[in-house]
This record gives C-alpha cells, structure tokens and sequence, in this order.
C-alpha cells in the first residue's frame, strides 16, 4: 500500500496541514506525519529525505512558511514527488515569501507547488500520483470528482427555482 508523508516545519503549521491529513485518509492512503524542520533540525531533514523512499513512502507534502526551505531541501535529496505547501506563518510577507520560495525551484530539483495554504489540494494531488498505478486509489478519485460535479449541479439546479 502506498504512503503520504506530511511534514511541516514547525507545529504551527498544523492547522493548515490537517486539510491534507483529512483528504488522503478519506481516499483511504495511509499517512505519516512529522515535523521537520530546514533549519532547527537539519540532520532529522537528511535522514527523512534520504530514506522515506526505503521506509514505503510514495509522496511526500511539505508545508512551509516564511522563508520555507523545507519542501526544495527535501526535494534536494529524495527521489520521490515532493509536493510543497506555503504556509502563511507568523513571520511572513503576506505569504509571498512562502510561495516564492517553493515555486521558484532550480532546474532539475522539482517541487510541485499548491496555493497558499492549499494542503487539500496537495493531498489530492499526492492522491492523484498514487492513483497513476492503483486503480483502488483511481477509482475513489474518479468517485471524488463525481460528487463535486454533483455538489455544483444541484446548488446550480437551486438557482433557478
């Protein structure tokens, strides 16, 4: 079975974090959550990025604010899909800073980056790439989306009565 790790930098992240939690155990994908941080424990950051591959790990989501090193470092030395969330922390510029920092990655250290605090869509997108060669996790994505067009034909139906 296939396994998302969620890491974030610092516990304050969780709030924001939880949205990813809450999608993958919905589409039944176990999950791994951690705080490492870029740059308060930078020896944990090695050893996670270096070995979650060999510890069963399909995707990884990393949540960062402020100047959110964290998912382009992990992406630094794993070979898995790292997969990077923006946190609009405490210390940031209106989270630009966040977002800049995880999308502006160099050539060849790839970091798929969600809107600012957009960890449910990280973990459908982690959802996504697991579902790429598990048709359980595909067919409850084909099911997912089905009711989101289902949501928004009934509130249109609502409109015109």
């Amino acid at each position: 079975m296939s396994k998302v790790a969620i890491i974030m930098g610092s516990i304050s992240d969780m709030p924001v974090m939880q949205d990813a939690i809450d999608i993958l155990k919905q589409f039944n994908i176990e999950v791994e959550v951690d705080i490492v941080s870029a740059h308060r424990t930078p020896e944990k950051l090695f050893d996670f990025s270096k070995n979650a591959h060999i510890r069963g790990i399909s995707v990884i989501i990393a949540g960062a604010g402020g100047a959110a090193h964290l998912p382009g470092m992990v992406a630094s030395m794993s070979p898995l899909p790292v997969i990077g969330v923006p946190v609009k922390s405490s210390n940031s510029i209106d989270g630009w800073d966040s977002v800049l920092s995880i999308l502006q990655m160099p050539g060849g250290v790839p970091v798929a980056t969600v809107a600012l605090n957009g960890a449910k869509n990280a973990g459908i997108l982690a959802a996504q790439i697991i579902g790429s060669h598990d048709k359980k996790v595909l067919d409850t994505i084909i099911a997912y989306k089905e009711e989101l067009k289902a949501a928004v034909n009934k509130a249109a139906e609502g409109l015109n009565r």
